[in-house]
């Protein structure tokens, strides 16, 4: 089953989305593997990360942490130091295989590299639950994220009202390789051409969620493109970046229109200094209680679901202290 190809899902109010994250639970009893069920103070469950220095993966190791003891399991939580480092992570997988946890939840890099390893975790009867990007692989039976698509498409609606619905727009994306760079990207661009005929995107360049490298990818689209009236940023790493440039630049949101993804205190301080506009933010929190929660059901021979959407909002400084915002940002 190819995840990022062939999961479709509606949109669910946001009560609905923030109470599934913090409680979400496969649903039925139809046995997920054969064996015997391991009682939770004997449970341990890895969870493999995309990164681990973003404050982002940091919010989703405190959910997976807050579950787990919640569960009464044991979590490991590690990732690379950064999200370029694809042989860094399938070691740190393969270790996770070699320790035989009670189950894995993995975050891909690369969706096609992934596939070996997840094949040695089948093999050894571990089950496997994705979060944020999935694997194009079989192994993984759930995947708890955010509907990048639609979380694209959200930024898109507010870059067009921002700037009247009209002039050039540009992208700084984290990759082109992973599902929520690819998805994100791709739901601000769809939505653009399918709603906002008077906007134009003439730049995409990508970043790999580097704050330095998003940052002169920044001073070079407006060095290209003078008359550029908004910029859109996929994820934490690529928004720092831009709010750097254009900071330097001595530029704010008056000038260009800036849109970020993601939180973290160096973004939400420059939406609240007026260099960004606003930000798409997820729920990292609510992913890793949810991925948590399923891997601990696999583990026991319990049905899933196969995708939960834990929701993605839009705030600015007019809503930073909206108590159903503030809990879903992290600093």
């Amino acid at each position: 089953m190819k995840y990022g190809k062939k999961i479709a899902v509606a949109t669910v109010a946001a009560l609905t989305v923030l109470s599934l994250a913090g409680c979400a639970t496969g649903k039925g009893d139809t046995p997920a593997g054969g064996g015997d069920k391991p009682a939770a103070k004997d449970m341990t469950i890895d969870l493999v990360s995309k990164g681990f220095q973003h404050q982002f993966w940091q919010a989703v190791k405190k959910g997976a942490e807050e579950k787990g003891k919640e569960l009464g399991v044991k979590i490991n939580f590690e990732g690379p130091g950064s999200e370029t480092e694809i042989e860094k992570q399938l070691q740190m997988l393969q270790s996770s295989i070699d320790r035989k946890p009670s189950a894995i939840a993995y975050a891909a890099l690369d969706p096609e590299a992934c596939i070996p390893a997840l094949d040695a975790a089948a093999s050894a009867n571990i089950p496997v639950a994705y979060f944020d990007a999935p694997c194009n692989s079989e192994v993984g039976k759930t995947l708890a994220a955010t509907d990048s698509k639609v979380a694209g498409a959200l930024a898109a609606e507010h870059m067009a009202e921002l700037i009247g619905g009209k002039g050039d727009v540009a992208i700084v994306a984290h990759s082109q390789i992973n599902s929520t760079g690819v998805e994100r990207r791709d739901g601000f661009v769809d939505k653009i051409k399918a709603d906002y005929p008077d906007i134009k995107i003439v730049d995409i360049q990508y970043g790999d969620g580097d704050h330095l490298k998003s940052a002169d990818i920044t001073k070079s689209m407006l060095n290209a493109h003078p008359d550029l009236k908004g910029i859109y940023a996929t994820n934490e790493g690529s928004a720092v970046g831009v709010a750097n440039a254009l900071s330097e630049l001595g530029k704010t949101s008056k000038d260009i229109t800036a849109i970020g993804f993601d939180s973290g205190a160096a973004q939400i301080d420059a939406i609240k200094g007026g260099v960004l506009a606003g930000a798409i933010t997820q729920d990292p929190i609510g992913i890793g209680k949810t991925v948590v929660q399923a891997a601990y059901d696999l583990a026991n021979g319990k049905s899933v679901e196969k995708f939960y959407d834990t929701g993605s909002y839009w705030y600015d400084a007019t809503n930073l202290d909206d108590p159903k915002i503030s809990a879903v940002l992290y600093q």
